[in-house]
């Protein structure tokens, strides 16, 4: 399909200047064979068994501290010829967030942090993948946590070309880094850092 379509092209630019009639027959050509290389959409939904979230934060400016958020479902859409029309839509459960002791957990689940007893989900919509590779490519979205929404985009890698695998099982790994007092959290400054990295690994499987 697409030497047919590179055919045309240098027909319509030679042709441009000598006939106006051209354009105009063969311009809508070419619409169409764009059209012709956009295929069906390949929806999936999340294996939560196979999918979590982590969130590290730098502490004291020495070292990190990662708080895993293990609980999430979601799904994703993926247009072979046209990524700018993927969607990916994840929710994780606030709630179950884990941490490596008892004092952070209690404090990040408090009112200072991510205050789960109100808000008790955290999700990130995204709606345009670029693809910078077959199995590269960021995620331009908003993410929702504490109440706030904030735009962000998310770094993929797929383990695989996500369009070759169509009907297949697909992993990929997002990643991004937020500034948590974009989202009220604004206590322990001294302690810990501002900016979070945040990392998805997913396995998606077609529904």
């Amino acid at each position: 399909m697409i030497e047919p379509f590179a055919h045309l092209v240098r027909i319509v630019c030679v042709m441009n200047d000598r006939n106006t009639l051209a354009r105009f027959v063969l311009l809508p050509l070419l619409a169409l064979f764009a059209l012709a290389n956009i295929g069906a959409p390949q929806r999936y939904t999340l294996d939560a068994s196979a999918s979590n979230v982590s969130a590290k934060v730098p502490f004291f400016g020495l070292a990190s501290k990662t708080a895993n958020f293990p609980k999430m479902q979601g799904a994703v859409t993926i247009v072979p010829g046209a990524p700018e029309r993927a969607v990916i839509d994840v929710t994780f459960d606030a709630t179950a967030i884990e941490a490596p002791d008892a004092v952070t957990l209690k404090r990040l689940r408090g009112e200072k942090f991510f205050w789960v007893e109100k808000y008790p989900a955290i999700r990130f919509v995204g709606r345009s993948l670029d693809l910078t590779s077959p199995t590269r490519g960021t995620v331009q979205g908003e993410l929702t946590a504490r109440g706030v929404t904030r735009p962000a985009t998310l770094d993929v890698t797929f383990a695989a070309d996500p369009v070759a695998l169509a009907g297949k099982p697909v992993s990929f790994t997002g990643t991004t880094t937020i500034d948590r007092r974009q989202f009220g959290m604004k206590s322990y400054q001294l302690i810990v850092g501002n900016k979070v990295d945040i990392t998805l690994r997913a396995r998606m499987v077609p529904r």
